[in-house]
């Protein structure tokens, strides 16, 4: 398959996962209520410009969560859902789990981001066992999140260690959500899963056909 879409990216390399965060963090809109999945997705809260004004929600009950924290400033009580150290923003609130649940589940996030093991050409998300011998399972409150809020983004390389495409035809893990995943941002690029078809929105060291061939899937180009 010949490339017919060379993108304004095409000339860099993949993205670093900080690099993967940092084109994210630019697609939040100011004063978003957001949260951030565990993993690669709490990097997105080191990239936020400080007069963002975006507010982080956190399943273990906190708003207004700030970047990470580390060295003496980290304190064991202060974490994430992902029971990493953070830190906290002017106005930081603490609430009840069940409380937490409830703004998510009452509709109440703009964006969450997660990280995924499998991403369908539909929007269906697995993120949460593979089914792997020894593999832990861990749904944790991404179930809740996948539905809750109003768009899910995904940050995530796009291969496997082994090369194999992590945005399938149909995923073959047990699904967190079907049909949730509105956009997703990976190494070599930003694709939008829509009705149409999956479209290319930037590319990172490669072309959409290139990245099709690889991938296996038909790809819309930039609109």
């Amino acid at each position: 398959m010949k490339p017919e879409h060379p993108c304004r990216e095409a000339a860099n390399g993949p993205l670093t996962k900080q690099g993967i965060a940092a084109r994210l963090a630019q697609d939040i809109p100011p004063g978003s209520f957001v949260n951030l999945g565990i993993g690669q997705p709490i990097l997105v809260a080191d990239h936020l410009p400080e007069d963002s004004g975006v507010v982080l929600h956190t399943e273990n009950g906190m708003l207004h969560m700030g970047p990470a924290a580390g060295g003496a400033e980290a304190d064991p009580e202060l974490i994430n859902a992902g029971k990493a150290p953070v830190t906290e923003l002017p106005g930081a609130a603490y609430f009840h789990h069940a409380d937490s649940f409830a703004m998510i589940r009452g509709g109440h996030l703009d964006i969450c981001v997660m990280g995924a093991f499998q991403v369908s050409t539909a929007g269906d998300l697995a993120n949460w066992d593979t089914g792997e011998p020894g593999a832990i399972p861990a749904v944790g409150g991404a179930m809740d999140l996948a539905i809750g809020a109003k768009r899910v983004f995904v940050m995530m390389t796009l291969f496997t260690k082994s090369g194999a495409p992590k945005l399938v035809p149909r995923c073959s893990y047990p699904l967190t959500g079907a049909g949730c995943v509105d956009r997703v941002y990976s190494d070599f690029a930003v694709l939008d899963l829509t009705p149409r078809g999956v479209r290319v929105h930037e590319t990172f060291g490669t072309t959409v056909g290139e990245l099709a061939e690889r991938l296996g899937l038909p790809l819309l180009g930039p609109a």
